[in-house]
């Protein structure tokens, strides 16, 4: 008996596809947008591009780049299992800086802090203190917060610089432009994967449980 294939297989697969680069794009940062089409442009146009059905694989061409395929056939699954990178980076900046994190006990400083990187981050950071990697410590919580956000976005470039082309940039254009996660230092590469496993486990546990 001969075998076929479903005419619907091919239709689900497009439609798959065509969900998938939807959602790229709508993901985007519109300061990505800014910088490829004309920093002058207004956000209510760049959203209204973004979301213009019609223009998306342009769109994606131009922000993936013509060496990257778009129409999202074989994509693996998103390596922040679809979370906000800058929750990832604020998660593994706050292991960085965990001992500064555990020495914040005042009232206020801790309410500056959280306010800052939010209660997840300062919890987070507290409960993988063995994996702390930064030594000195700061005192002062708004800068404490602002190294919390550059040396964890710095991890999560580094961490993104040994994946595939099309899951690095996947990540990246969710990040508005300008962060550290586009120039990572030589620590960041050297501690990236311990303090990046612990921030994915974390996001995967939470996704198994919606």
């Amino acid at each position: 008996m001969s075998s076929s294939i479903s005419p619907t297989e091919p239709n689900r697969s497009i439609t798959l596809a065509s969900e998938r680069l939807r959602e790229l794009i709508a993901s985007i940062h519109p300061s990505r947008f800014a910088a490829c089409l004309d920093p002058l442009l207004s956000p209510a146009t760049l959203l209204r591009l973004q979301q213009s059905s019609r223009l998306q694989p342009r769109l994606a061409e131009l922000l993936l780049g013509s060496h990257v395929d778009v129409s999202g056939v074989g994509w693996n699954d998103d390596l922040l299992l679809g979370h906000d990178p800058r929750r990832a980076a604020l998660l593994a900046g706050g292991i960085w800086h965990a001992h500064s994190v555990l020495k914040l006990v005042s009232k206020r400083d801790l309410s500056i802090l959280v306010e800052m990187i939010g209660a997840e981050a300062h919890a987070f950071a507290i409960r993988h203190l063995p994996s702390a990697v930064a030594t000195a410590l700061i005192a002062d919580p708004e800068h404490l917060s602002r190294q919390i956000e550059r040396d964890g976005h710095a991890c999560l470039g580094a961490w993104l610089d040994r994946a595939p082309a099309i899951e690095r940039i996947r990540v990246l254009l969710r990040l508005p432009r300008g962060t550290a996660a586009d120039k990572p230092a030589a620590e960041h590469h050297r501690a990236s994967g311990p303090l990046l496993s612990l921030v994915v486990a974390h996001l995967g546990t939470e996704a198994a449980t919606v």
